[in-house]
């Protein structure tokens, strides 16, 4: 079998990246939209700085070695989470709601989201399938990360209970502060990715991480079109048992399902 052109193989990789945001990438025309200058959403966006003086290279340090300790510990997070897409081009932002699923494996990771609002749909990713199950058309769309695998579990991991070691491996790390997010401290770091090819894709990503727990609060996505996505997640909760049925799509006898090549 032919590997997949470059360009597919990438569009694959988009794809995982944006199913940590709720796979915003697998159709424009999910969700509900409304204008908004960027410069409004940005500012909607921010969060109140803590009073605390600025971060310096012994802080990301600290947040290196509790992310280090932390990830050994993480195996499962659960939570809600709110999921802003804007688009330069058509000044358009479009916003999604759901709860998020996710655990480490002996295999790899696994991934659920069941998203709400007009356009509901279930996105599960497991044992190297990605499948988003619409469910007003009742149709299912399946691809397989092949080779990509470990590119798209690492980005899934990211903010969930990725280690620092990890994150260095794969970004140039920088912070830029300590900031309140709804109550918590966290860490707020700009990561740059080492590899060509994700830069192509996102040149820039912004975590807002509770170290403690090695728990993503909040993270954005920045494109080179001037395109960006911000993901915030609320009521996490670490390591807790959920139904395993979480990662089984909900489907009918009358469902269709496509494996686009």
């Amino acid at each position: 079998m032919k590997s997949a052109p470059r360009c597919l193989r990438w569009t694959y990789l988009k794809l995982a990246i944006s199913a940590l945001c709720c796979f915003m990438l697998m159709a424009s025309a999910y969700g509900s939209k409304s204008k908004k200058p960027a410069k409004a959403l940005a500012a909607s966006e921010q969060q109140t700085a803590a009073a605390q003086p600025a971060a310096s290279s012994g802080d990301l340090a600290t947040v290196l070695t509790k992310m280090n300790q932390s990830s050994i510990k993480f195996k499962s997070a659960q939570g809600d989470f709110e999921f802003q897409s804007y688009q330069k081009l058509t000044d358009d932002t479009d916003t999604q709601k759901g709860r998020i699923y996710f655990r480490r494996t002996k295999g790899g990771v696994d991934a659920a989201f069941d998203i709400g609002g007009p356009a509901p749909k279930q996105v599960v990713y497991k044992d190297g399938t990605l499948r988003i199950y619409e469910k007003k058309i009742n149709q299912v769309t399946e691809r397989k990360v092949g080779k990509n695998k470990s590119d798209v579990e690492a980005f899934l991991s990211l903010g969930f209970g990725a280690s620092g070691d990890e994150l260095q491996r794969d970004y140039a790390v920088k912070m830029d502060d300590w900031e309140m997010v709804d109550g918590v401290k966290t860490a707020k770091l700009d990561l740059t990715p080492k590899k060509d090819k994700v830069r192509q894709t996102y040149n820039r990503i912004i975590l807002w991480i509770d170290a403690d727990r090695d728990i993503l609060l909040k993270q954005q996505f920045f494109e080179l079109s001037g395109d960006y996505r911000v993901a915030h997640y609320t009521n996490m909760k670490l390591n807790q048992n959920f139904p395993e049925d979480v990662f089984h799509l909900k489907t009918n006898g009358n469902t269709k399902t496509v494996k686009p090549q």
